[in-house]
């Protein structure tokens, strides 16, 4: 089975490795402080914090190597391989919401560092899905958990 790709800008691998970083030293030292102070105070088979502390471990553990991986599987996005006059990854894409005019702009991005608050948005949502691959003046209908919208692009890049 082909690992799964992690599409990502220079910036996104460059956020993941910081992330890695702190978990690694920082986090994982605290981690395991948490834990041998848990076991210091009672009987830890019945002991709620030990085992909180142990969970909050094997999830930090379970990030690493999610990070791990995606950096291993990274699939690096470059704007210099790709027209401005389709939408692709790193691409970013303003659109108007039709009827409305409400307009709104974002960058799709990989999953790996995709934040809606912030303008990016993963290329796994079915915003992006039925963005990728338009053009300007491209009206698009899309199904949300709110019913469907329409959006028609504006501009690209």
């Amino acid at each position: 089975m082909k690992p799964k790709k992690y599409p990502m800008t220079k910036s996104g691998k460059q956020a993941i490795l910081q992330e890695l970083d702190t978990l690694q030293t920082q986090k994982r030292t605290e981690a395991l402080d948490r834990i041998k102070k848990a076991r210091s105070f009672c009987d830890f088979r019945e002991d709620s914090e030990y085992a909180a502390a142990m969970k909050a471990q094997a999830q930090l553990e379970e990030r690493i190597l999610l990070l791990l991986d995606m950096l291993e599987n990274a699939e690096m996005i470059s704007k210099k391989d790709h027209s401005v006059d389709t939408i692709v990854l790193g691409t970013p894409v303003t659109f108007i919401e039709l009827p409305n005019g409400e307009t709104e702009t974002y960058t799709i991005v990989g999953i790996a560092e995709a934040d809606p608050l912030n303008g990016t948005i993963s290329n796994d949502s079915p915003l992006a899905k039925g963005l990728l691959g338009r053009s300007v003046g491209d009206e698009v209908s899309l199904r949300t958990p709110g019913g469907e919208i329409k959006l028609q692009i504006v501009s690209i890049g």
